[in-house]
Protein backbone atom coordinates (compact mmCIF):
# COMPACT_ATOMS: atom_id res chain seq x y z
CA UNK A 1 0.00 0.00 0.00
CA UNK A 2 1.37 3.42 -1.00
CA UNK A 3 1.46 6.39 1.35
CA UNK A 4 -1.28 8.11 -0.65
CA UNK A 5 -3.50 5.03 -0.49
CA UNK A 6 -2.89 4.71 3.25
CA UNK A 7 -3.91 8.30 3.95
CA UNK A 8 -6.92 7.95 1.64
CA UNK A 9 -8.02 4.92 3.64
CA UNK A 10 -7.51 6.75 6.95
CA UNK A 11 -9.49 9.79 5.81
CA UNK A 12 -12.27 7.62 4.38
CA UNK A 13 -12.52 5.63 7.62
CA UNK A 14 -12.59 8.84 9.63
CA UNK A 15 -15.30 10.34 7.43
CA UNK A 16 -17.44 7.20 7.72
CA UNK A 17 -17.06 7.19 11.51
CA UNK A 18 -18.02 10.86 11.80
CA UNK A 19 -20.96 10.39 9.44
CA UNK A 20 -22.60 8.03 11.92
CA UNK A 21 -22.88 10.93 14.35
CA UNK A 22 -25.02 12.86 11.87
CA UNK A 23 -27.53 10.17 10.91
CA UNK A 24 -27.79 6.62 9.60
CA UNK A 25 -28.99 7.88 6.22
CA UNK A 26 -26.01 10.22 5.92
CA UNK A 27 -23.73 7.28 6.70
CA UNK A 28 -25.38 5.15 4.00
CA UNK A 29 -25.12 7.97 1.44
CA UNK A 30 -21.46 8.57 2.22
CA UNK A 31 -20.66 4.87 2.08
CA UNK A 32 -22.44 4.54 -1.26
CA UNK A 33 -20.53 7.54 -2.60
CA UNK A 34 -17.18 6.08 -1.54
CA UNK A 35 -18.01 2.71 -3.08
CA UNK A 36 -19.11 4.24 -6.40
CA UNK A 37 -16.07 6.53 -6.48
CA UNK A 38 -13.75 3.58 -5.88
CA UNK A 39 -15.41 1.44 -8.54
CA UNK A 40 -15.24 4.35 -10.98
CA UNK A 41 -11.54 4.91 -10.34
CA UNK A 42 -10.59 1.25 -10.70
CA UNK A 43 -12.84 0.02 -13.51
CA UNK A 44 -16.12 1.81 -14.28
CA UNK A 45 -14.50 4.86 -15.93
CA UNK A 46 -13.55 2.58 -18.82
CA UNK A 47 -17.12 1.35 -19.39
CA UNK A 48 -19.36 3.34 -21.77
CA UNK A 49 -22.48 4.84 -20.14
CA UNK A 50 -21.47 3.36 -16.79
CA UNK A 51 -18.83 6.08 -16.47
CA UNK A 52 -21.41 8.83 -17.06
CA UNK A 53 -23.92 7.21 -14.69
CA UNK A 54 -21.30 6.95 -11.94
CA UNK A 55 -20.47 10.64 -12.19
CA UNK A 56 -24.16 11.59 -12.16
CA UNK A 57 -24.87 9.31 -9.19
CA UNK A 58 -22.02 10.97 -7.30
CA UNK A 59 -23.66 14.37 -7.72
CA UNK A 60 -26.99 13.01 -6.50
CA UNK A 61 -25.47 11.35 -3.45
CA UNK A 62 -23.66 14.56 -2.50
CA UNK A 63 -26.87 16.54 -2.95
CA UNK A 64 -28.86 14.16 -0.75
CA UNK A 65 -26.08 13.97 1.84
CA UNK A 66 -25.93 17.76 2.03
CA UNK A 67 -29.68 17.94 2.50
CA UNK A 68 -29.53 15.30 5.23
CA UNK A 69 -26.63 17.02 7.02
CA UNK A 70 -28.38 20.41 7.12
CA UNK A 71 -31.93 19.16 7.53
CA UNK A 72 -33.08 20.36 4.10
CA UNK A 73 -35.69 18.46 2.11
CA UNK A 74 -34.51 18.15 -1.50
CA UNK A 75 -37.23 18.96 -4.01
CA UNK A 76 -38.05 16.26 -6.55
CA UNK A 77 -37.55 18.76 -9.38
CA UNK A 78 -34.18 19.85 -7.98
CA UNK A 79 -33.15 16.21 -7.65
CA UNK A 80 -33.97 15.58 -11.31
CA UNK A 81 -32.34 18.83 -12.43
CA UNK A 82 -29.05 17.99 -10.72
CA UNK A 83 -29.08 14.44 -12.08
CA UNK A 84 -29.75 15.56 -15.65
CA UNK A 85 -27.26 18.42 -15.43
CA UNK A 86 -24.60 15.95 -14.29
CA UNK A 87 -25.44 13.74 -17.30
CA UNK A 88 -25.25 16.78 -19.59
CA UNK A 89 -21.89 18.00 -18.27
CA UNK A 90 -20.23 14.58 -18.07
CA UNK A 91 -21.40 13.78 -21.61
CA UNK A 92 -20.07 17.13 -22.76
CA UNK A 93 -16.71 16.32 -21.23
CA UNK A 94 -16.60 12.93 -22.98
CA UNK A 95 -17.66 14.53 -26.26
CA UNK A 96 -14.96 17.17 -25.93
CA UNK A 97 -12.31 14.55 -25.17
CA UNK A 98 -13.32 12.43 -28.15
CA UNK A 99 -13.33 15.40 -30.52
CA UNK A 100 -10.05 16.89 -29.30
CA UNK A 101 -8.12 13.60 -29.17
CA UNK A 102 -9.47 12.18 -32.42
CA UNK A 103 -7.98 8.80 -33.30
CA UNK A 104 -5.89 8.73 -30.12
CA UNK A 105 -8.98 9.00 -27.87
CA UNK A 106 -8.84 5.29 -27.04
CA UNK A 107 -5.42 5.66 -25.45
CA UNK A 108 -6.77 8.31 -23.09
CA UNK A 109 -10.01 6.53 -22.19
CA UNK A 110 -11.13 3.18 -23.60
CA UNK A 111 -14.84 3.99 -23.40
CA UNK A 112 -14.45 6.86 -25.89
CA UNK A 113 -13.92 4.54 -28.85
CA UNK A 114 -16.99 2.46 -27.96
CA UNK A 115 -19.52 5.27 -28.27
CA UNK A 116 -21.03 5.12 -31.79
CA UNK A 117 -20.97 8.24 -34.01
CA UNK A 118 -23.71 10.69 -33.05
CA UNK A 119 -24.56 8.97 -29.77
CA UNK A 120 -22.97 11.56 -27.48
CA UNK A 121 -24.58 14.33 -29.56
CA UNK A 122 -27.98 12.79 -28.92
CA UNK A 123 -27.36 12.45 -25.19
CA UNK A 124 -26.21 16.09 -25.03
CA UNK A 125 -29.36 17.40 -26.72
CA UNK A 126 -31.68 15.10 -24.78
CA UNK A 127 -30.20 15.80 -21.35
CA UNK A 128 -29.79 19.53 -22.05
CA UNK A 129 -33.47 19.88 -22.96
CA UNK A 130 -34.50 17.79 -19.95
CA UNK A 131 -32.39 19.98 -17.63
CA UNK A 132 -34.18 23.08 -18.88
CA UNK A 133 -37.62 21.53 -18.37
CA UNK A 134 -36.95 20.19 -14.86
CA UNK A 135 -35.16 23.36 -13.73
CA UNK A 136 -38.08 25.44 -15.00
CA UNK A 137 -40.51 23.27 -13.02
CA UNK A 138 -38.33 23.63 -9.93
CA UNK A 139 -38.10 27.41 -10.32
CA UNK A 140 -41.89 27.68 -10.58
CA UNK A 141 -42.16 26.15 -7.12
CA UNK A 142 -39.77 28.83 -5.81
CA UNK A 143 -41.33 31.82 -7.58
CA UNK A 144 -38.46 34.36 -7.62
CA UNK A 145 -36.16 31.72 -9.12
CA UNK A 146 -38.18 31.82 -12.33
CA UNK A 147 -36.06 34.82 -13.30
CA UNK A 148 -33.01 32.55 -13.46
CA UNK A 149 -34.49 30.34 -16.20
CA UNK A 150 -33.22 32.57 -19.05
CA UNK A 151 -29.75 32.50 -17.49
CA UNK A 152 -29.93 28.71 -17.21
CA UNK A 153 -30.90 28.55 -20.88
CA UNK A 154 -28.02 30.78 -21.96
CA UNK A 155 -25.58 28.79 -19.81
CA UNK A 156 -26.62 25.47 -21.32
CA UNK A 157 -26.43 26.87 -24.85
CA UNK A 158 -23.01 28.44 -24.24
CA UNK A 159 -21.57 25.20 -22.88
CA UNK A 160 -23.08 23.27 -25.79
CA UNK A 161 -21.58 25.80 -28.20
CA UNK A 162 -18.15 25.27 -26.64
CA UNK A 163 -18.10 21.51 -26.89
CA UNK A 164 -19.58 21.46 -30.40
CA UNK A 165 -16.94 23.98 -31.49
CA UNK A 166 -14.17 21.61 -30.43
CA UNK A 167 -13.21 23.51 -27.28
CA UNK A 168 -12.47 21.91 -23.92
CA UNK A 169 -15.60 20.22 -22.54
CA UNK A 170 -14.34 20.01 -18.97
CA UNK A 171 -16.98 21.88 -16.89
CA UNK A 172 -14.44 23.40 -14.49
CA UNK A 173 -12.11 24.54 -17.26
CA UNK A 174 -15.06 25.93 -19.22
CA UNK A 175 -16.30 27.90 -16.23
CA UNK A 176 -12.86 29.36 -15.51
CA UNK A 177 -11.67 30.07 -19.04
CA UNK A 178 -14.85 30.98 -20.92
CA UNK A 179 -15.76 34.61 -20.09
CA UNK A 180 -19.40 34.51 -21.31
CA UNK A 181 -20.04 31.31 -19.34
CA UNK A 182 -18.34 32.77 -16.25
CA UNK A 183 -20.44 35.94 -16.54
CA UNK A 184 -23.65 33.94 -16.94
CA UNK A 185 -22.79 31.78 -13.92
CA UNK A 186 -21.95 34.80 -11.75
CA UNK A 187 -25.15 36.57 -12.75
CA UNK A 188 -27.13 33.40 -12.04
CA UNK A 189 -25.58 33.15 -8.55
CA UNK A 190 -26.41 36.81 -7.84
CA UNK A 191 -30.02 36.40 -8.97
CA UNK A 192 -30.39 33.21 -6.90
CA UNK A 193 -29.01 34.98 -3.83
CA UNK A 194 -31.37 37.89 -4.43
CA UNK A 195 -34.31 35.48 -4.84
CA UNK A 196 -33.51 33.70 -1.58
CA UNK A 197 -32.75 36.69 0.62
CA UNK A 198 -35.05 39.34 -0.82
Amino acid sequence: MTVAAFFAFVFAAGAITLSLKISTLFFVLLLAYLIISSLYSFKFKELPLVDICCISSGFLLRLQAGGEAFGIVISQWLFLSVFLLAIFLSTGKRYGEKKLLGETAGRHRKSLVVYPPGFLDGVLYLSGGAVLVTYTMYSLTRYPLVYTVPLCTFGLLRYLFRVKSGLDGDPTESLLKDFPLSLISLTWAIVVAWSIYS
